[in-house]
């Protein structure tokens, strides 16, 4: 049976009932498990709060940061600083030097592309062979879809099918969220599967993209934050001291 993953709910932390309440939501539409945007500056206490929340839920929560770097070295910077603190680091690429960049570099796990930005910036040819080559998959999120109307969603759409047909032509994994905001935009996993036909995912690919996809990326992230971990392949293996009594 699948497990299913929503890693990016964005909702406004000050509003602590409307936290709750999303977390509940996806729960009951059928997500295991949901990625919180969270500050760059959150403290431990904070993200254990919004665990319990989860927890009381039946939900994991995934802690997530937002990358939006204004060049290169800022980039390099926040990851450095930040790649230990949080399960899941995104890149919003607003710029070409960041994209790419983000795109080779293996302590980034999801890229955004602002449709926004198109034609200047958008995941083209050159970011996905950097990214076929390290760990960072495409990210869609589903709130444009049902937010956007007329000539807007159309265009998205266009953007979307030809980043999807860049990202499977290289074998770049693809990660579907809601990126929502509030509860309006919140839907069961097999719902936002279906939406992604639109832009030319089949269903196998789309249901793939909310659950194998981002649990592996959960997976591989929280083998690397163990205290165990000291490179790929390579692991601290503890054993109890004992006494041979002769």
């Amino acid at each position: 049976m699948r497990r299913f993953a929503d890693l990016h709910l964005k909702p406004s932390l000050e509003d602590l009932g409307q936290v709750r309440r999303m977390i509940i939501k996806s729960a009951e539409l059928g997500f295991q498990i949901v990625g919180l945007s969270l500050p760059s500056k959150i403290g431990i206490g904070e993200v254990g709060r919004w665990g319990k929340i989860c927890g009381d839920a039946g939900v994991e929560l995934i802690s997530r940061v937002d990358l939006a770097p204004r060049g290169r070295r800022e980039l390099l910077n926040d990851l450095r600083r930040l790649r230990r603190r949080f399960e899941i680091v995104n890149v919003y690429c607003t710029s070409k030097m960041v994209a790419r960049q983000a795109a080779k570099d293996r302590r980034v796990d999801l890229l955004s592309f602002p449709a926004a930005k198109f034609p200047k910036v958008f995941f083209d040819r050159a970011e996905a062979e950097l990214a076929s080559s390290a760990l960072a998959c495409l990210e869609i999120d589903m709130q444009p879809l049902l937010s956007l109307r007329g000539f807007a969603r159309i265009r998205l759409l266009s953007v979307l099918r030809r980043e999807v047909a860049v990202a499977k032509r290289l074998k770049v994994p693809i990660v579907f969220s809601s990126g929502a905001t509030d509860m309006r935009f919140l839907r069961k996993p097999q719902d936002f599967a279906s939406l992604g036909m639109l832009f030319d995912v089949g269903l196998p690919l789309a249901l793939d993209a909310l659950s194998e996809t981002p649990l592996r990326i959960v997976k591989r992230n929280r083998q690397k934050l163990s205290p165990d971990y000291v490179a790929s392949g390579v692991r601290v293996v503890r054993r109890r001291d004992c006494c041979l009594n002769e």
